[in-house]
């Protein structure tokens, strides 16, 4: 919802800072404003709703990585003895978590997946980025780039995010997890 929609947020918000607070057309404005956050609202939990009634239908188990999304979005601000860096940016970044709804889609995953009897499994965050699929080896190294992985002790290479996707789904906790509930086919 950034294209028009933000385009769209921005331009009402701005109409309605330079109305009279409380006057009737300031009341108008801000009743378009609250419209709008109601119709993107909508938009978000729609795609949420049909993107997680799929991958539910469609799979009897999803792995996720469990991201602390309320960590990842606090603010860089800082205090006045230390003040943060890059907070605007770090702010914009927050927005863009936040505006994902990232939580609300692993709580509808959580329920959807429960109802067709599948099974939603929570792997931990840590270095799922930084670990080598190919031999094990856990590195800061390995991950110079955000997109791109290359294995300091064996050279495998491969997108980032694809190799925390292979980690994740292969993950020695998530397969433990399985075994002590007694699914040890898998």
């Amino acid at each position: 919802m950034r294209g028009f929609a933000g385009s769209c947020r921005f331009v009402f918000n701005q109409a309605l800072s330079h109305k009279l607070k409380f006057s009737h057309n300031w009341q108008k404005a801000k009743a378009r404003v609250q419209r709008l956050h109601t119709r993107i609202g909508n938009a978000r939990r729609d795609y949420l709703h049909k993107t997680s009634t799929a991958i539910s239908q469609n799979h009897a188990m999803v792995c996720i990585e469990d991201l602390p999304v309320r960590k990842l979005s606090k603010s860089a601000a800082g205090n006045a003895e230390t003040p943060g860096k890059n907070v605007r940016a770090k702010s914009g970044l927050n927005k863009a978590i936040l505006d994902q709804g990232w939580f609300e889609c692993r709580r509808q995953l959580d329920y959807k997946l429960a109802w067709n009897g599948g099974r939603l499994i929570a792997v931990p965050p840590r270095n799922t980025s930084r670990t080598c699929p190919g031999c094990g080896h856990v590195s800061a190294d390995n991950r110079r780039t955000q997109a791109r992985f290359a294995c300091v002790a064996c050279g495998f290479e491969e997108n980032a995010d694809g190799v925390g996707a292979i980690n994740v789904l292969c993950d020695v906790a998530s397969l433990r997890h399985l075994r002590s509930e007694g699914l040890t086919s898998l």
